[in-house]
């Protein structure tokens, strides 16, 4: 597992600090099914809140776990889809160190313990939970919202066989703390079990109309067309075209060359030069677009896969792009009967 740390800015206060908890929905200003990029947008407005912030992936291959922004003096991280890169699960893993704020209670924090006890006061009754009898662990569940409690091992008798009395309370008269709180999509209720919530909690789904992850559909050394709302763009296309198919550019910038060329003993250094080529930075749809500096027309595509590792990585969204091969002569409406293809998912032995 690869780790990065995102920034720390020096000077900033320790200590709990309180965020909305939100069952169903998220904690403070991170919602789930939001893409990666809007939460590092979230975290570059607060620095002095978000100062330590590590994000985590799978290095060898990472589409195949968890993207995870983790802020370890806060307790809490943020799990998402490594495919759609969109929030599906947050968890605090440190309830001390984190205070949550529901409606207009408290709850964790370094002052207000979160207890089975308060936990049920404060959120109401509900269903009898599970017992992970090989963590030793009792899970309880509201719509969008779990809690973790740790039992102790005199007292598995309490929870075994869901037959727990609620509010849970041990002989001794004390009560289990949280150890771990879980935030994920209420349609995800259903298929929680035993330990699952790692790998069931699912991203919400997007809006119809969301061009989020819209399948982009290119026709080799002919267009690109978008599928969501049928835009296409062909090779040879002028600004103009592209500014009414997909609004104006995020940014324009012209092309550098690289010139390698011999040069005296004092100056080793290779040139950069511009030529008169320039592009259309699209980020949030994850497209840059070249034009010819004479011709003024489409001459390039650039489509970004937002790969974790990556120099770029969160300077575009991903591009969910479908490549089809050169012996494709159909409409995209027939996209589904090309059996070659190339998608950001496609590793390289399969696409030489």
């Amino acid at each position: 597992m690869m780790q990065r740390p995102h920034r720390r800015c020096e000077g900033t206060a320790m200590g709990a600090i309180v965020l909305d908890l939100r069952p169903g929905f998220g904690i403070g200003p991170f919602s789930l099914g939001m893409p990666i990029c809007e939460a590092f947008a979230q975290i570059e407005q607060q620095p002095t809140i978000y100062d330590v912030v590590h994000v985590k992936y799978y290095d060898e291959e990472p589409l195949k776990l968890d993207i995870v922004i983790s802020f370890p003096d806060h307790g809490f991280h943020l799990r998402f889809d490594p495919w759609s890169q969109r929030l599906r699960l947050v968890e605090i893993f440190d309830i001390k160190r984190l205070q949550m704020r529901y409606h207009t209670s408290l709850i964790g924090g370094p002052s207000t313990l979160a207890t089975f006890v308060a936990v049920y006061a404060l959120f109401g009754p509900t269903f009898p939970g599970i017992y992970d009898k090989d963590r030793g662990v009792y899970n309880l569940f509201y719509p969008g919202l779990s809690f973790a409690f740790p039992i102790p091992g005199q007292y598995t008798d309490c929870v075994h066989d869901r037959e727990a009395e609620l509010p849970l309370e041990f002989p001794d008269g004390t009560t289990p703390v949280t150890c771990r709180v879980s935030i994920y999509d209420s349609s995800t209720d259903k298929k929680v079990g035993v330990g699952s919530l790692m790998d069931k909690a699912s991203v919400p789904p997007l809006p119809i109309d969301s061009v989020y992850m819209e399948e982009v559909h290119v026709k080799l050394a002919e267009e690109l067309h978008f599928s969501v709302r049928g835009q296409n763009i062909p090779f040879g296309a002028s600004p103009q075209d592209v500014w009414t198919e997909l609004g104006r550019p995020c940014g324009i910038h012209q092309k550098q060359v690289d010139q390698m060329v011999i040069h005296s003993g004092s100056d080793p250094r290779p040139r950069t030069t511009l030529c008169g080529d320039y592009f259309y930075n699209y980020f949030m749809r994850g497209l840059d677009i070249l034009f010819d500096g004479q011709t003024h027309k489409v001459k390039k595509f650039v489509l970004h896969t937002n790969y974790p590792g990556h120099a770029d990585f969160n300077s575009y969204i991903k591009c969910n792009f479908v490549i089809f091969a050169s012996e494709f002569g159909g409409s995209f409406q027939e996209v589904n009967n090309c059996k070659h293809r190339i998608t950001p998912s496609t590793k390289w032995e399969h696409v030489k």
